[in-house]
């Protein structure tokens, strides 16, 4: 099969993008195959939607897709444009995460500067802050750990309680008895 040209993809990326659309608005998986479909003698609109479910078999004059190939095709493309776009929001994400990064290097460097030249306490934890708040956006720290452990660092006994007997240790709790 020859690369789809540059029009077909466009057609191509149109239907995904209306394949989206439509399984966002409630459509069910074949009546999004069917409004979809090349073939206008299963196209729900009657049209031939280009480059349209069975494109080929259409353009050969071939049996059009039956209903499982159309609820193929139409989850294939949904999913393949909710992958796409998010892939295009990592990569936006990844642009922003470095725009702020560079912001906040600006901000730091005045603090900097009005702590190291002053002394001032005010503007130390302000630098201090700004680098916290850089290492959090770059994934600098190190991930805090935590661990849930029983009496003497042992397994947690969990017990089957009843709504009651919960209700009964959570208030417990909460006036900071044990």
């Amino acid at each position: 099969m020859a690369r789809p040209t540059r029009a077909q993809r466009a057609a191509i990326a149109q239907r995904r993008a209306d394949a989206v659309e439509l399984q966002l608005a409630g459509v069910d998986w074949l009546t999004i195959g069917r409004k979809l479909a090349a073939d206008p003698t299963i196209n729900s609109d009657r049209i031939a939607y280009p480059q349209g479910y069975g494109a080929e078999l259409y353009a050969k004059g071939k049996e059009p897709p039956d209903d499982a190939a159309l609820i193929r095709y139409a989850c294939k493309d949904v999913s393949t444009a909710l992958r796409e776009r998010h892939t295009e929001l990592d990569i936006a994400v990844d642009e922003l995460r470095i725009v702020h990064h560079m912001r906040l290097e600006r901000l730091f460097f005045v603090a900097f500067r009005r702590a190291v030249k002053d002394g001032d306490l005010l503007a130390i934890d302000r630098a201090v802050r700004i680098l916290e708040r850089d290492s959090r956006l770059l994934g600098i720290d190190a991930p805090a750990r935590t661990q849930l452990s029983g009496p003497g660092d042992g397994p947690i006994a969990v017990e089957s309680v009843t709504a009651a007997e919960l209700a009964k240790l959570i208030a417990a709790t909460e006036g900071g008895s044990e």
